[in-house]
């Protein structure tokens, strides 16, 4: 980034905090505050350790500095102003939740577009509520498109707030379905005794009240209505496509979900003996892949970290760090609804080095190589994401 782009970008992001308003967290006099400004040395440089007070007005710091990123803590302290952590008097913090396009597997950073890339996390977002709503039941939470590649979402029920650092990594291994390579392990096990029976044997049965075991029994469920609807021969061939299955395990297991539907109902693993384990274990393993959230775990469990503030104005995009109400989660779509209003207003006049293509405000904008003029909210994008320069005007 040369001078000329980079004192352009200040500037406009100046412009834009004149704009608007942006609010401050909930307890900002006990968060530390960090930001990144716009400076003409190599990488950036983080300043950190400030207090409400330090900072002051909020409106009237972010039109002064015109910071490149701005940041505030997920912990509470005692003094956030002060130089060390231990200093600070550690009280509580946010549980935050990071998903990041970088993380997300069957991504690829090279063939997959900006706009595909989004909308991958934000599926992974709906997966991530899903666990933040039916299995912990939090209520105060907030959901943040990061303005970058990805999504957060605070956390702010009392009850998670004093969580050490163990704890909120128990909460990461659920979410992303960790050490569940068995399928047993979401089962709970009774020694049944009956007529016939020279000694007790195991029953397994499947949680079904929530967490994997509720994901895995959906699956079965969905699974045995399917073959329920089919005759047999249709229904033992649907069967054969699961792995490990077999001609023997399929005929087994459709007489099992054909007559005896209230066992899987209730989640017993043994109503096919070994062939509904299997089925049972190949459900888990779909489920971890295609239900599990790819969140990153050091955010999560990192009670100091910093975390980019709502409203502010990502400087590696262009884009606004964006508070996204709930029930407009599903229409929401980052490369409309996060582009600045303040860089709609005109054209500017860039210089690319090669040819691309930008999708924003639903529209793919083709940008030649060399010097070309594009709508502003384009040429901010593609600055602040360091794919062109300012040009004269």
């Amino acid at each position: 980034m040369n001078q000329r782009t980079r004192e352009y970008l200040r500037g406009r992001f100046g412009d834009h905090y004149r704009r608007v308003s942006v609010d401050s967290p909930p307890a900002a006099d006990r968060r530390e505050w960090g930001y990144i400004p716009f400076t003409s040395s190599e990488g950036t440089t983080m300043v950190r350790h400030k207090s409400a007070f330090d900072v002051g007005d909020l409106g009237t710091f972010l039109t002064r500095e015109r910071p490149r990123h701005v940041y505030f803590s997920a912990g509470r302290y005692d003094d956030p102003g002060a130089r060390s952590m231990n200093e600070k008097g550690w009280q509580e913090s946010d549980l935050v939740f990071d998903l990041d396009a970088d993380h997300l597997p069957g991504v690829d950073e090279q063939a997959d577009s900006y706009a595909s890339m989004l909308a991958t996390c934000k599926d992974a977002l709906g997966r991530l509520l899903d666990f933040l709503d039916d299995d912990f039941g939090f209520e105060d939470m907030t959901v943040v498109f990061s303005g970058g590649r990805g999504y957060h979402v605070h956390v702010r029920d009392e009850s998670v707030r004093t969580l050490d650092r163990e704890q909120r990594r128990e909460v990461v291994d659920f979410v992303r379905g960790l050490e569940l390579d068995d399928v047993t392990r979401l089962t709970t096990t009774e020694s049944v005794a009956g007529m016939g029976l020279k000694n007790p044997v195991e029953k397994r049965t499947l949680r079904t009240d929530g967490g994997w075991g509720r994901r895995v029994h959906r699956r079965l469920l969905a699974v045995a209505d399917e073959v329920r609807e089919l005759d047999e021969d249709a229904g033992t061939k649907r069967l054969r496509e699961f792995e490990g299955i077999g001609e023997k395990g399929a005929q087994t297991l459709y007489n099992a979900m054909a007559n005896n539907y209230d066992q899987y109902r209730t989640g017993n693993l043994e109503a096919a003996g070994q062939y509904t384990r299997t089925l049972a274990q190949l459900l888990l393993d779909d489920a971890l892949t295609e239900e599990g959230a790819p969140i990153d775990e050091p955010v999560t469990t990192d009670i100091n970290r910093l975390i980019r503030l709502p409203g502010s104005l990502h400087g590696g995009s262009g884009l606004a760090v964006t508070r996204i109400e709930r029930d407009e989660l599903a229409q929401f779509d980052p490369l409309v609804d996060a582009v600045p209003e303040t860089f709609t207003d005109h054209e500017i006049r860039i210089e690319s080095p090669t040819d691309r293509t930008v999708d924003l405000l639903g529209e793919t904008h083709n940008i030649p190589e060399g010097i070309c003029t594009v709508r502003e909210c384009v040429g901010v994008h593609l600055m602040a994401r360091g794919d062109a320069e300012k040009a004269s005007e």
